[in-house]
């Protein structure tokens, strides 16, 4: 367990990178995108090359299928809610929102870090760098988009903290979950984070990453794709 929490931990703790450099200095727009972009592309090697197949293996086509459907109406109807409970209390409780949304996005990805530990095959390297890169971009604008709404530094780092604490700790509960059950829910999981993922990736990220990167928003996707798709591939 102790493996495990390290493990999370270090992925998490680019959600307080991000958020550290926005409070250090200003990143322009593109710099952000250029980044997301990257860690989409990441993210989408992690899908394809680590859960995917993770999930096909130890859960059948059935299993992995059933958790890709359920990982993806969880996602979206938990983004929506997020996004109605924004409206509702406006631009100043703006953190808390972004906060819940990292959140949704960092615990299906750490809990599938926890299960690869159970399964014996140790952290994947290519999903570790595609969780952190993916987390920078995030932290880095969303924190930004919190200290002009007002907010403190000490507060902006503080609920990146919490954030970062509760991704860390899915680590271990996907490790305690994986090794109490039967490989078929295992996949499952895989399964349902492949696709919560998926709709991130398609509803928010590659979108916000093509408006701010523009035309430089595919070159880095497909950099991204192909470093972590080669990481995955040596490991």
């Amino acid at each position: 367990m102790l493996e495990a929490l390290l493990w999370g931990a270090v992925a998490a703790a680019s959600l307080l990178v991000g958020a550290a450099l926005a409070v250090l200095r200003r990143w322009s727009d593109r710099t952000i995108g250029l980044v997301l972009a990257f860690g989409a592309g990441a993210l989408i090697a992690g899908v394809a090359f680590e859960l995917a197949e993770a999930g096909l293996r130890e859960g059948g086509p059935i299993g992995t299928g059933i958790g890709l459907a359920l990982g993806a109406l969880a996602y979206f109807a938990a983004d929506r809610a997020v996004e109605r409970w924004s409206g509702r209390r406006g631009g100043g409780a703006a953190g808390v929102p972004l906060a819940m949304g990292a959140l949704l996005d960092g615990v299906p990805e750490q809990a599938v870090l926890g299960i690869g530990l159970a399964e014996g095959g140790g952290v994947s390297l290519a999903l570790l760098v595609a969780i952190f890169v993916s987390n920078l971009p995030e932290a880095i604008g969303s924190s930004a988009d919190m200290l002009r709404d007002g907010r403190r530094r000490r507060s902006v780092l503080l609920l990146w903290t919490v954030v970062a604490v509760v991704c860390a700790l899915a680590a271990v509960a996907g490790r305690a979950a994986a090794e109490a059950s039967p490989p078929e829910f295992v996949g499952a999981v895989d399964g349902f984070a492949a696709g919560a993922l998926l709709v991130m990736l398609v509803d928010a990220m590659i979108p916000e990453a093509r408006e701010k990167a523009e035309d430089g928003a595919g070159l880095a996707t497909v950099v991204g794709f192909a470093v972590a798709a080669a990481l995955s591939l040596l490991a």
